[in-house]
Formats: structure tokens, C-alpha cells, sequence
């Protein structure tokens, strides 16, 4: 699955819930595309760690945090440093 989201981050909506939640296929999926953060868990979306590390890899995941975590003045300024 790794290889799979590194050649292309979309692929992650296909991989099983299971892995929609780990960090390393996840975070690998969004630095080669940030819109694959949609396709992350809930919980991991939510977490300011993950997301501050998503966007910190790209940018654009910033549109698919959580409403809360796009709010917050550390998320935004890393998302839009990139």
C-alpha cells in the first residue's frame, strides 16, 4: 500500500479503513498529494500533531482538516509557509 500511495495519494481512499488511520501510509499519501488527507480518518484529521505534519508536507491537506484544526493560527501559518 505504500508504494501505492506514494505514486499516487488518491489511492489511499481505496485502502481499508484500518490504514486510512495509520500515520506513515496516510502522511505518505499527502506528501505526494494533499487532497488525499479527504480520504484520511476522522480521528487522524482531528489530531493537531498529524495535521500540523500533513501540512507541513503540503500545504493544500490544509483544506481537509478537520473545521477545528483549519481554524487554528499553527496550522494555517505552517499550510500556508508551504
Amino acid at each position: 500500500v505504500l508504494t501505492a500511495v506514494a505514486q499516487n495519494g488518491c489511492a489511499l481512499q481505496f485502502a481499508s479503513q484500518e490504514l486510512r488511520a495509520d500515520w506513515e501510509v496516510v502522511l505518505t499519501a499527502v506528501a505526494q498529494t494533499g487532497c488525499a488527507l479527504e480520504f484520511a480518518s476522522a480521528e487522524l484529521r482531528a489530531d493537531l500533531e498529524f495535521v500540523l505534519t500533513a501540512v507541513y508536507w503540503n500545504g493544500c491537506a490544509l483544506e481537509f482538516a478537520s473545521v477545528e484544526l483549519r481554524a487554528h493560527r499553527e496550522v494555517v501559518l505552517t499550510a500556508v509557509a508551504q
